[in-house]
């Protein structure tokens, strides 16, 4: 158990049975009337940002979420299969609780399955990836003054923003938390 009054940053709760992660937290003290703790937490299951209240000497269970390193195997279309590379057991995953998190991983590529009391709800991608361009648009002699920007499809299928001068069958590196292009590789 923890009380709102030990509060910090990254902490898990669970609060009227939904995980939570506290992003942000302010205790108040005011004039008049006792103190409170103002907090902004983000759902785990479902991404949503909720701004809660709570006193300081108020009680929540601390929520324990399992990470553990599994090796992306394929999708057949609505299922995610992963392995446990130390059991070799094998974990099925429901394409409606990955949504679109593995767009830039390949098949056989690390990732952290995240689970509370052994229910899975999320996966975690390594941060970077390296994926060859399998297609882009030609880019044209001194276009690369203004540091513009061309849409290019990855061997995974997702798009992403490149400079003019990358073409296709290079390898670059991305940034999986926000899409970014990050260079050659």
């Amino acid at each position: 158990m923890i009380s709102a009054g030990e509060f910090r940053n990254g902490i898990t709760i669970e609060v009227d049975g939904d995980l939570y992660v506290i992003i942000d937290f302010q205790h108040v003290k005011p004039g008049k009337g006792a103190a409170f703790v103002r907090s902004k937490l983000r759902g785990i299951v479902n991404g949503g940002i909720v701004e809660r209240t709570f006193r300081p000497s108020e009680k929540m269970p601390r929520a324990h979420i399992d990470r553990k390193d599994m090796q992306y195997l394929y999708n057949d279309g609505e299922l995610y299969h992963f392995m446990d590379v130390e059991s070799y057991e094998q974990t099925v995953v429901n394409a409606s609780q990955i949504g679109d998190t593995l767009r830039y991983v390949k098949e056989n590529e690390m990732v952290k399955i995240l689970s509370h009391n052994g229910n899975i709800f999320g996966i975690e991608p390594p941060m970077f990836v390296e994926l060859a361009i399998s297609d882009t648009e030609p880019g044209f002699k001194g276009d690369t003054a203004t540091g513009a920007t061309k849409h290019a499809t990855v061997e995974t299928g997702a798009t992403v923003q490149v400079p003019l001068f990358i073409s296709t069958g290079e390898v670059i590196k991305i940034d999986t938390r926000t899409g970014e292009y990050l260079g050659r590789v």
